[in-house]
């Protein structure tokens, strides 16, 4: 999520962030951000501290308070030094200082994601699976596995969530974020999911994604 009143800039890098291949959202204030948060999850929320309606300070507070996950990093002026730093004192990741190069941007994304899932590797691996994130590469027994952008962000979220039963629904809000249309049939997902475990196994790989019926899928330690 990108909380950001300038709407020029937040539309800049909700472009950007979008041609880079992640799903975003945009919040222009304090209250649409406080409201997002309490029913969404997400992997990073770019947060600057002026709002017109209160501070993106206390919207760390309040997500620590009510214990909810997702990093955050800190878009901040050049003279707000004490912000960065309280900011990162109350529970933020990084931060950036404005203006800034939307490549950077998206490696202190991308490095936060790593790190809270991944601590902080480059390279994951899993028995006979290894992915490097910074090539974006996926190896089953060292071949070389070709995937979709969406199959490939469907194997990371996974590797992120081993041993967790994932549902549907959160599969098509990871990927698709909550603008897709819902319908009442998720074959869309079933495909992703189908093709996924097709190619690891060709690759003789381990039949790791299970279905569990009635909930959705998870991806096991065999």
């Amino acid at each position: 999520m990108i909380v950001e009143d300038d709407r020029s800039l937040s539309r800049s890098i909700y472009d950007y962030l979008k041609m880079e291949g992640h799903i975003c959202e945009v919040a222009l204030t304090f209250t649409d951000a406080t409201q997002k948060v309490a029913i969404n999850k997400y992997d990073c929320i770019i947060l600057d501290i002026g709002l017109p309606d209160g501070t993106g300070l206390d919207l760390i507070r309040e997500m620590k308070a009510n214990r909810l996950t997702g990093g955050i990093l800190i878009l901040s002026a050049k003279s707000s030094l004490d912000d960065k730093l309280v900011g990162l004192n109350i529970g933020a990741d990084d931060y950036l200082t404005k203006p800034f190069h939307f490549a950077e941007l998206n490696a202190r994304i991308n490095s936060i994601y790593r790190r809270n899932n991944f601590l902080g590797l480059n390279e994951i691996t899993f028995n006979e699976i290894r992915i490097n994130t910074e090539d974006n590469q996926v190896y089953v027994n060292e071949k070389l596995l070709i995937l979709t952008k969406k199959e490939y962000d469907l194997l990371l979220f996974f590797m992120a969530n081993r041993n967790r039963i994932i549902t549907k629904e959160s599969i098509v809000e990871h990927l698709w974020g909550d603008n897709v249309i819902l319908t009442d049939s998720f074959d869309f997902v079933y495909t992703h999911v189908k093709n996924l475990r097709k190619k690891i196994v060709a690759a003789e790989g381990s039949n790791y994604i299970k279905c569990i019926y009635g909930f959705g899928y998870k991806f096991i330690d065999i």
